[in-house]
């Protein structure tokens, strides 16, 4: 089916636009320009919109095939071109693509706020749920139009004619804040770059981070080593450099980005700062809630939750805090007596000691480092081990793709059945870069349905990352190795894409990670990551970058050893920000609040249960990205929530083990692919996990496996 329809057929000058062009397939992505966007998006939304109207009309009978996927196909096709644009945005960010990007985003955001107003659609959505058609439809489709009911309704659809201007606008407004926000830390991200011409300040650094810093020099036309506040070259200052003035400049700029402190310590902008952000945020939020009948955002959060109340999950997180917060009492007595009788720090650990001292302690303790750990996970090495476990796992087979991409470094892939069918395609963009956010995530390119003429439309996914790239030694292109942390980043961001990839459910509104609760949806993600910790997994992935040879069992044993170290304080330090997370959009007085009310909530809570004071200088919320730019607000505590989940599902494949020797068990992976991935949203997530384990969640796998019980 082409973008196209009868009503609004393509000008000529249209039919070349790559961003209106491609249909059903693949966007060819590098021919995608600024100027395409503002024509494509305005010609997609009008299509969608006279595909309202027609859903609308009264002789428009309220059924799925004249009804639901009319108006499916048509936000689709809208949905899908935009997606192309913002995730454009996201890793090839450019000041014309952003210009247009934003110029276009308060249209596109007006339409779905009008779309989710609208009485008449709503009634028609009530007509086809109380029709007799209704009870006809599979599990799927009727979770569809129960979601978009729900949808409906908190969208505004209930509201007063007069409320619904304004309530329209409040979602324009936070989109536009939320790009804002996502912008002002790229560029603070960007913008920083520290030059050292003396190799003796670089004393402790790797041979590859230092080749990488020269690289980066060379790349912005300077001489010596160059250092930015992307995380693959920040990072290892933080961990390794012994210039402890270096790691303090360092620390002071990443920790003050998009801050009112960024000029002093980042060389950033004022224009950056993201102070008055987060409070005109959290307003528009506090208003949307209230205006829909709740107390707060954070009780509007929850009804497409699986928790139930704000004391639930406040509960939850306050339980877990408490209990967490011994073993990061431990772990940080500990980290000072170290810095203090075998570091000779005579201050006491600063803030940018933590992960330099952190790093110290563990190859006293344990005999490694995790740069010599590095040196045995090759990037092509990882891909081959992850690919060999879902192909075991799930009974399917993963295949190099020749799709289109936006930068070089991009790769493709095809997932098949065993009998060669295919299943989905998904791409992989490994490497951090300018313009490029950072962070690692799973977006959706592309969803599972069936067409109208019966055929499947196969879901595509992206899996991005930022590693550190491939350097040049003495003139030769290094394979690229990542870190173990980093091995853990890229299988779970394939547990999303498996979420994505795999399911077998036709209605687009539930196929895959669509509709799926957002408590529930990180447990495909956290799930995968056990397997990083597992022998006969690492054996196969593993190849040393200059002597070939597998992990050694003995460093293995260190590594599983260490896998605990400070992880008391790390689950703390997380349940610290889903705390202020939900606490800024349940208790925080957003009318009344101004200046640093949210810096002064986030230290509230940050004194009343972490065990390290928040620095004076420190603004990290003022980049906390996740609940201002990426969809978690009222939502950071689902990484725990499904954590529970996920390390009970995985204890699953542990009781396998016993019987089969293996965890890499394939009639349990057939049982967790069947009632977790391929049923995707449409049904409730409890039922998704008590269809696969047999019974409830429980907490016990979670704190044995982090060393917590």
């Amino acid at each position: 089916m082409n973008t196209s329809s009868p009503q609004t057929a393509l000008s000529p000058e249209l039919q070349n636009n790559p961003l209106l062009n491609f249909g059903r397939g693949i966007a060819s992505y590098s021919e995608v320009k600024p100027e395409h966007i503002t024509p494509a998006i305005e010609f997609l939304l009008k299509r969608a919109q006279s595909a309202v109207d027609l859903a609308t009309d009264p002789d428009t009978p309220a059924t799925w095939n004249q009804l639901a996927e009319p108006l499916e196909d048509a936000t689709e096709a809208l949905g899908r071109s935009w997606g192309v644009i913002s995730h454009l945005n996201s890793v090839a960010d450019t000041p014309e693509l952003r210009a247009a990007y934003g110029a276009m985003l308060p249209e596109v955001t007006a339409f779905f706020s009008s779309l989710g107003q609208n009485l008449a659609l709503y009634q028609k959505f009530k007509a086809l749920s109380k029709s007799p058609e209704f009870a006809k439809l599979n599990r799927a489709q009727k979770k569809v139009i129960e979601n978009s009911l729900r949808d409906f309704r908190l969208g505004g659809a209930e509201l007063s004619d007069a409320d619904k201007p304004r309530f329209a606008q409040i979602q324009d407004e936070q989109a536009i804040l939320g790009k804002a926000f996502s912008d002002h830390v790229l560029d603070a991200t960007d913008h920083f770059v520290h030059l050292i011409n003396d190799e003796s300040e670089l004393v402790g650094l790797p041979d590859d981070v230092k080749a990488a810093a020269a690289d980066t020099a060379e790349q912005k036309g300077l001489k010596g080593w160059a250092f930015t506040l992307h995380f693959p070259s920040y990072y290892p200052i933080m961990q390794y450099s012994e210039n402890r003035a270096l790691r303090r400049l360092m620390y002071e700029a990443y920790i003050t980005r998009s801050s009112e402190l960024a000029p002093q310590y980042g060389k950033g902008k004022l224009d950056w700062d993201n102070t008055q952000n987060m409070l005109e945020q959290l307003r528009l939020r506090d208003e949307e809630a209230r205006m829909l009948g709740f107390a707060n955002f954070a009780a509007l959060s929850l009804a497409p939750k699986m928790a139930n109340t704000v004391e639930e999950v406040d509960r939850f997180l306050t339980d877990f805090a408490i209990k967490s917060k011994p073993f990061a009492k431990r772990d940080w007595d500990e980290l000072c007596a170290f810095a203090k009788n075998e570091l000779g720090i005579p201050d006491g650990v600063q803030p940018w000691d933590i992960a330099f001292v952190s790093e110290r302690l563990k190859q006293s303790r344990y005999a490694f480092s995790e740069n010599e750990l590095k040196q045995y996970f090759p990037l092509p090495k990882v891909l081959e081990g992850l690919f060999g476990l879902i192909q075991t796992l799930f009974n399917v087979k993963i295949e190099s793709a020749n799709l289109p991409t936006w930068h070089a470094d991009v790769q493709s892939f095809a997932v098949k059945d065993l009998s060669g069918k295919l299943r989905a395609y998904f791409y992989l963009d490994p490497y951090a870069r300018n313009g490029k956010r950072g962070g690692a995530w799973m977006d959706d390119a592309r969803g599972r349905r069936e067409l109208p003429n019966g055929e499947i439309q196969i879901p595509v996914a992206y899996l991005v990352c930022n590693f550190a790239p491939p350097v040049k030694v003495d003139g030769v292109l290094r394979q690229p190795t990542i870190t173990h942390d980093d091995v853990i980043t890229l299988f779970h961001e394939s547990g999303h894409g498996l979420h994505h990839l795999l399911t077998q459910v036709s209605a687009l509104g539930v196929s895959g990670i669509n509709g799926v609760e957002w408590d529930a949806v990180e447990l495909p993600s956290q799930f995968m990551e056990n397997f990083c910790w597992e022998w006969e997994v690492l054996e196969k992935m593993t190849s040393h970058i200059e002597t070939g040879k597998p992990l050694p069992r003995e460093l293995f044993d260190k590594m599983l050893a260490a896998k605990n170290f400070q992880n008391g304080w790390m689950t703390l330090r997380q349940i610290v920000m889903s705390l202020t997370d939900w606490r800024l959009h349940s208790r925080f007085d957003a009318k009344n609040a101004e200046g640093q009310a949210v810096l002064d909530l986030s230290r509230e809570i940050a004194e009343e249960f972490n065990v390290i004071a928040q620095p004076e200088i420190s603004r990290w919320i003022n980049t906390f990205s996740h609940i201002f730019a990426g969809g978690y607000a009222a939502g950071y505590y689902s990484y725990k929530w499904a954590e529970v989940l996920s390390a009970d599902a995985y204890s699953a494949f542990e009781e396998a083990a016993k019987l089969t020797g293996s965890v890499l068990d394939p009639v349990t992976g057939a049982r967790y692919r069947e009632e977790i991935l391929e049923v995707g949203g449409s049904r409730p997530a409890a039922e998704s996990f008590k269809a696969f384990r047999g019974r409830e969640p429980s907490i016990d796998a979670l704190l044995r496996h982090g060393g917590l019980a």
